[in-house]
């Protein structure tokens, strides 16, 4: 059976069902959260690009936010069939790719964008299994359900599997 790869963009999401491997590029501070289903291997990926959406006043792309993003990824994966208690999350990202020389954590958006993601998963019960965050270096996952292995590439320094 031939595999097909699904891409997803910034701000953007998607589920895939194995065989078929599911991708998104140009992680830097965003964050790439994978929710999957061991059992019936099927996978969702989310790029996000910041923590949260409580100080947008008007209609807005759900999947740019880690608080809406989750939420809505976890929806289109139960409507697939999945049981939302046997979700398992893989993340990789938050990179600090540009220096500042103020202290001002508000700036620090790859860091916050991590621990909005984990907060979210943490809210909703989910087990966080592995991670590849942070750093100063962009990435581009990958990541297969039927094997549940997320690859991540990360600029200068190679491939690892998480």
């Amino acid at each position: 059976m031939d595999k097909h790869i699904v891409k997803v963009g910034i701000s953007d999401m998607n589920v895939v069902q194995g065989p078929d491997l599911i991708r998104t590029a140009g992680l830097g501070s965003c964050v790439g959260v994978v929710l999957y289903d061991d059992i019936l291997k099927v996978a969702g990926l989310a790029h996000i690009m910041l923590p949260d959406s409580r100080h947008v006043k008007e209609s807005f792309n759900r999947a740019k936010y880690a608080d809406t993003a989750i939420i809505d990824l976890i929806e289109m994966l139960v409507h697939l069939g999945v049981n939302k208690r046997h979700l398992c999350a893989k993340i990789a990202g938050g990179a600090q790719m540009f220096q500042f020389t103020s202290n001002n954590d508000f700036m620090k958006i790859g860091a916050r964008n991590i621990i909005a993601v984990e907060q979210e998963l943490k809210q909703h019960h989910i087990r966080l299994i592995s991670k590849d965050v942070g750093g100063t270096n962009g990435r581009t996952i990958e990541f297969d359900p039927t094997t549940s292995r997320l690859m991540v590439r990360t600029v200068n320094k190679g491939v690892v599997e998480i």
